[in-house]
């Protein structure tokens, strides 16, 4: 990418949308196409487009998607499901047939099986069976990262896939109703902090195990492959399949230190009370990152540190 390329970042606003968006303004990136959802649906054919006639983006980094919780992700499965589809199939399409230069799609690490080998290599796609809460998500992004995959091999265009590990940072969604974890800790301590609650209800035992990367380390991942990564890089021989890229921290805390360590960082006094009869989820999804590791990229920020500056932002952003 050149500093005045045409650089789409759909979902801007979004956790990893913004941050990328910080990180290329950093970098001297000038020419960011940037639309809100108001202004551009990304499920609509028909003004996606026209936005691809009018400003013909060479660079587009697809991290717009609906996304959500654990209780987000099992009630609306249809919308879940329908939008990403629909959101993934346009703009990757469209960027084939409006001659993209290269394409960046974000997926998830949901992709995996429920019970993938840990820590979970590229190669356990499809080896097992998904973890029923989040399965339409999953589906959808499998859907994506193979789309890209099959318009390589088909029509030699250069469109790669990263799987993130569990994100936070800045932008977060903090609402207690369908956020992740992490932002939902943080939401839940501080609200405790403030109202002199004696205790703090938490979802599931607390012995499942997350990986988390903070969404500028996230951010600044992406960005390295769009300037040094090719699809004729990461291809390999014979049968060409699974060519996504794992992107995570390279180690993992359980649900109860997570927790012990958002309670200390917010200055909670109260107890912790894990709720047994809610769902945990898969036990654990730890990323084997070793090919975006060799490829020349490592994260840098903390989980406290990271913890530290999303608190921060919390406090002067949403809890005001």
């Amino acid at each position: 990418m050149q500093k005045d390329s045409r650089i789409f970042v759909a979902g801007h606003r979004g956790l990893v949308g913004s941050a990328i968006v910080s990180e290329l303004k950093a970098k001297g990136y000038d020419n960011l196409l940037l639309m809100s959802h108001n202004q551009l649906d990304l499920s609509d054919y028909v003004a996606l487009e026209n936005f691809f006639k009018t400003y013909s983006p060479e660079y587009v980094f697809l991290a717009a998607a609906k996304v959500g919780g654990i209780m987000a992700n099992n009630i609306y499965r249809a919308d879940f499901i329908y939008q990403n589809l629909m959101i993934q199939n346009h703009a990757i399409h469209l960027s084939y047939q409006y001659g993209v230069k290269k394409l960046l799609f974000l997926g998830s690490s949901c992709i995996y099986p429920k019970n993938a080998k840990q820590p979970i290599t590229e190669d356990e796609l499809l080896k097992g069976v998904l973890e029923y809460t989040n399965e339409p998500y999953a589906i959808a992004k499998i859907a994506g990262l193979k789309m890209c995959e099959s318009y390589n091999l088909q029509y030699n265009t250069n469109f790669l896939s990263v799987m993130p590990t569990n994100l936070y940072g800045e932008n977060d969604n903090f609402d207690l109703q369908n956020s992740h974890v992490l932002p939902a800790l943080i939401a839940k301590f501080h609200k405790a902090k403030k109202e002199g609650l004696e205790s703090v209800e938490i979802w599931g035992s607390g012995c499942p195990r997350r990986e988390f990367l903070h969404s500028s380390d996230m951010a600044k991942a992406c960005i390295y492959v769009m300037e040094n990564i090719d699809f004729e890089h990461i291809k390999g021989e014979g049968e060409i399949r699974n060519t996504h890229i794992n992107i995570g921290y390279g180690s993992d805390v359980s649900i109860a230190e997570l927790a012990e360590i958002v309670c200390d960082i917010v200055g909670y006094k109260g107890k912790i009370y894990f709720d047994t009869t809610k769902p945990d989820g898969t036990f654990q999804k730890l990323m084997d990152s070793s090919k975006i590791f060799s490829l020349g990229w490592r994260p840098t920020i903390t989980l406290k540190d990271g913890i530290k500056q999303t608190y921060e932002w919390y406090i002067t952003n949403v809890a005001q």
